[in-house]
């Protein structure tokens, strides 16, 4: 199939209702149709069951609770760098912001402020900073850990899109990652300002925050804000700030202030892998 075909069915799709299908299925415990599932998944995409804390596929209950599966003590080293790796899956792009527009793609970019919601005095302490895209196939791990330690100040949930956030759909639909439901999650490091962006997808059931549970369904169709700068809550680097209910994307932002130097073994389209260095 062409890449402008697959472009085109992602537009006549009726990604919303799949979404609210797939997130039904995935969630329920239908007992040996859910076994057949998660086997049939492992067996197509791969998936390496003996990194998980555990590997048998029969002691999940729902597809969801196999698909966000803790890994096993000691999977994943954390690298010693003022920035680890905060998923495993692929690059899609990272670098300098230029001004407030993020590079999605060839042909294709959007700015900090559409992404993050509208908000543009958060997006403004972005500008001419940095950014890291980075995308979650269906045979990685699904759990989202802190690139490094900070307090959480915000959480804004954007409704959006549910568009597929493959290499296929980043290359030919404009502003994707600003165009998809989006759950944009803010903090205070040593450095400044970080943010993380859990962008959603078609059949991305929920996107689920460690201090909040499951951020959507609902989907009321208006932006959503939640304010914690009254509150103490502090992540550690390398501890799990959240997880996807069926895959997708994460974009991270960086103020430049910070001077990030990216490891010099990225590439767009690399791997990754959780904890390893991603920039110092």
């Amino acid at each position: 199939m062409s890449e402008r075909l697959a472009v085109l069915l992602q537009h006549l799709l009726p990604k919303q209702a799949l979404t609210r299908l797939a997130g039904a299925f995935a969630s329920a415990r239908l007992g040996g149709l859910t076994q057949w599932a998660i086997r049939r998944f492992i067996a197509r995409y791969g998936v390496n069951m003996a990194e998980a804390a555990n590997p048998d596929p029969a002691a999940y209950a729902s597809f969801n609770e196999f698909f966000t599966r803790p890994l096993r003590e000691g999977a994943r080293p954390l690298a010693a760098a003022s920035l680890i790796c905060p998923v495993d899956g692929a690059i899609s792009q990272f670098g300098v912001i230029q001004g407030d527009q993020i590079f999605q793609a060839k042909g294709h970019q959007f700015s900090t402020t559409a992404l993050v919601g509208g908000d543009a005095g958060l997006a403004a302490q972005f500008q001419d900073g940095f950014f890291a895209n980075l995308y979650l196939s269906p045979r990685d791990y699904h759990r989202i850990h802190m690139p490094c330690a900070g307090r959480l100040l915000r959480m804004i949930h954007v409704p959006g899109e549910l568009f597929s956030v493959n290499p296929v759909t980043a290359r030919g639909v404009p502003g994707l990652f600003a165009r998809n439901e989006r759950v944009v999650c803010v903090f205070e490091g040593e450095q400044g300002p970080f943010v993380l962006v859990l962008v959603g997808a078609t059949v991305v059931g929920s996107m689920f925050t460690t201090w909040h549970g499951v951020v959507n369904p609902p989907r009321p169709g208006q932006v959503r804000e939640w304010s914690y700068a009254d509150q103490d809550i502090r992540l550690q680097q390398g501890e799990e700030m959240g997880r996807f209910l069926l895959g997708s994307t994460v974009v991270m932002l960086f103020p430049a202030a910070q001077k990030l130097n990216f490891n010099p073994a990225w590439a767009p389209a690399g791997p990754v892998r959780l904890g390893e260095t991603m920039a110092h």
